[in-house]
C-alpha cells in the first residue's frame, strides 16, 4: 500500500469517527470544564513518567539489514532482544497552541539500548559462519510531542501522532569484539541509520497509545464521579474540545439519566467568558442540570429527612415551645399534611484530608408554601422551624453524605485548595487549585501497561 493510499485512510478514519454538533453547540452546554495553564504545568512535572513508560514498553523488532563489501562480500547482520536501561529525563516543557495543540519539548532523553548483535560474510569464494556479540547504545534524544485534542465518539480523544525524536548522540559499544575496526565503524553507521528509524516509530507508537488511554482514562474517571447507583449524568460532548494560549476546555452535555426519567436541554447560558483563568480548575454547572439531579434525587428518595422529638421543641429563640403550646394538636395535623420546598444558598468552605465542610451563613432562604395564606401565626412557626432546626439539620445529613460519596469516587487523593462554589442566575461556577498525587499516575501505568 502506498503512503498516498495509507494517508487518505487515514483521513477517512478520522473523518468517520468525528462528532457533529448543531449551529449553537453551546447552548447544549450543561457542564463545562476549563484547566488553565498553571494546571497544564503540574501536570506536565508528570510527563516524565509516561515517557519512560513508552520507552520501557515500546516493542523494538528484530533489525537485520545487509551491505556489499569489497572482497568481502556481501556483510549481513541481525539485532535482537533489545531492550532500554539505565533511562532518564532531563527537563519536560508545555506550550498550549491556540487552536492547534499541546506542544511537549522533552529535553535530554538519555537511555542505554542492549541487545545482541549477529553477523557474518557471504562471498562469492567462501562462507564464514555467523558470529554474535553483545552490544550497547549509549543515545541522547531530545522529542517534540503535539498532542491535538478532537471529539471521536462523542468524548476527548487525544492524537499524539505528530512526534519527533532528535538524536544527539548514538553510540555503539560491542563487546568482546575481536573483528577489525572498520567493522565497528561500518554497524555504528548501519545501525545507527536503522536504529533511528525504529525508535522514531516505535517509541512515537507507544507515546500515541499511552495518550489515548489516558484519554480515556480520564473520561472514564470523570463518568464514574458523576454516577452514584441509577442516577448518572450523560457526559457526552456538546461541542469539540478547545485549546486556548493559557486554557484548554471542554463543554459537555450533562443532562440527568434516571430509569424513566427524561431530561432536555437546549437554553444554556454558558459563555466562555463566563470562566477566568487565575484557578487552576474551573466547572461551570448549568441551573437546569442541578434542579434535574434534585428530581432525580427525589424520585430516587434520597431527599426524604423526618425531624422529631427534641429537635421540634427547643429553639434558641424560643418561639417553637410557645406556639406548640398555644396551637396543641392543630400544629400535629398541620404538619402532616403540609408541603413546602426550601431553597438556600450555601459555599464549601473546606474539602481537605477527606472531609467535607458546609459554610453555616446563608445569604437566602426562600419558602412555597402549599396552605396557610391566612394563618400567619403558623407561617412564622415554619419559617421559624426551617431557619433554626431544618436548615442545620440538613447541614448536619449533608456534609457526611457528600464527604462519603467524594470519597468513594476518588476525591480524597488530591490535595483540594481553596475551593469556592459561586451562585449566578441560571449557572453555578466551582473554581479550585489542586495537588496531583503522584501514586495514582503509577498505579494506572502499573495497571494498564
Amino acid at each position: 500500500m502506498g503512503l498516498g493510499t495509507f494517508g487518505i485512510l487515514l483521513v477517512l478514519i478520522h473523518a468517520s469517527a468525528a462528532c457533529e454538533f448543531g449551529p449553537f453547540p453551546y447552548s447544549t452546554t450543561g457542564i463545562a470544564c476549563r484547566m488553565t495553564k498553571p494546571a497544564a504545568l503540574l501536570l506536565n512535572q508528570e510527563t516524565a513518567r509516561v515517557i519512560q513508560a513508552a520507552f520501557r514498553n515500546a516493542k523494538f523488532p528484530n533489525i537485520t539489514g545487509e551491505r556489499s563489501m569489497r572482497l568481502l562480500g556481501k556483510v549481513a547482520y541481525g539485532l535482537s532482544n533489545i531492550q532500554v536501561n539505565d533511562l532518564s529525563i532531563e527537563q519536560s516543557e508545555v506550550e498550549l497552541k491556540e487552536n492547534d495543540a499541546i506542544h511537549i519539548t522533552i529535553k535530554n532523553v538519555t537511555a542505554v539500548f542492549k541487545g545482541t548483535l549477529t553477523y557474518g560474510y557471504a562471498g562469492a569464494w567462501f562462507l564464514q559462519l555467523f558470529h554474535s556479540v553483545d552490544f550497547e547504545i549509549e543515545s541522547s534524544i531530545d522529542l517534540q510531542i503535539n498532542i491535538k485534542l478532537m471529539c471521536q465518539k462523542d468524548q476527548v480523544a487525544a492524537d499524539a501522532s505528530d512526534c519527533y525524536l532528535s538524536f544527539h548522540k548514538l553510540t555503539l559499544r560491542l563487546q568482546g569484539d575481536k573483528e577489525p575496526g572498520w567493522l565497528k565503524q561500518l554497524f555504528t553507521d548501519f545501525i545507527s541509520f536503522t536504529l533511528k528509524l525504529v525508535l522514531k516509530s516505535e517509541v512515537c507508537n507507544e507515546i500515541n497509545f499511552l495518550a489515548q488511554v489516558l484519554a480515556n482514562f480520564v473520561h472514564d474517571l470523570a463518568a464514574n464521579f458523576v454516577q452514584d447507583e441509577d442516577i448518572r449524568l450523560d457526559i457526552s460532548l456538546a461541542s469539540d474540545p478547545l485549546i486556548k494560549a493559557n486554557y484548554l476546555e471542554s463543554h459537555h452535555k450533562g443532562l440527568v439519566l434516571y430509569k424513566n426519567y427524561s431530561d432536555a436541554f437546549s437554553d444554556s447560558v454558558f459563555s466562555p467568558s463566563l470562566l477566568a483563568e487565575s484557578r487552576m480548575l474551573y466547572f461551570w454547572l448549568s441551573e437546569h442540570i442541578l434542579n434535574s439531579l434534585a428530581s432525580a434525587a427525589f424520585l430516587d428518595k434520597r431527599l426524604g429527612l423526618t425531624i422529631t422529638g427534641e429537635k421540634l421543641k427547643v429553639t434558641s429563640s424560643g418561639v417553637v415551645p410557645s406556639l406548640l403550646h398555644i396551637l396543641g394538636k392543630r400544629v400535629k395535623i398541620c404538619l402532616n399534611t403540609v408541603f413546602f420546598s426550601v431553597r438556600a444558598s450555601f459555599f464549601l468552605s473546606r474539602y481537605s484530608l477527606g472531609h467535607l465542610l458546609l459554610n453555616d451563613v446563608f445569604k437566602t432562604l426562600l419558602y412555597k408554601f402549599s396552605g396557610f395564606q391566612n394563618d400567619p401565626s403558623i407561617r412564622n412557626f415554619l419559617q421559624t422551624m426551617i431557619s433554626v432546626v431544618g436548615i442545620p439539620e440538613v447541614i448536619s445529613r449533608i456534609e457526611p453524605a457528600l464527604t462519603s460519596l467524594m470519597n468513594s469516587k476518588g476525591l480524597h487523593l488530591f490535595e483540594i485548595r481553596n475551593p469556592e462554589i459561586i451562585t449566578r442566575k441560571g449557572y453555578v461556577i466551582v473554581q479550585l487549585d489542586f495537588s496531583f498525587p503522584n501514586h495514582l499516575l503509577l498505579d494506572f501505568l502499573e495497571k494498564r501497561l
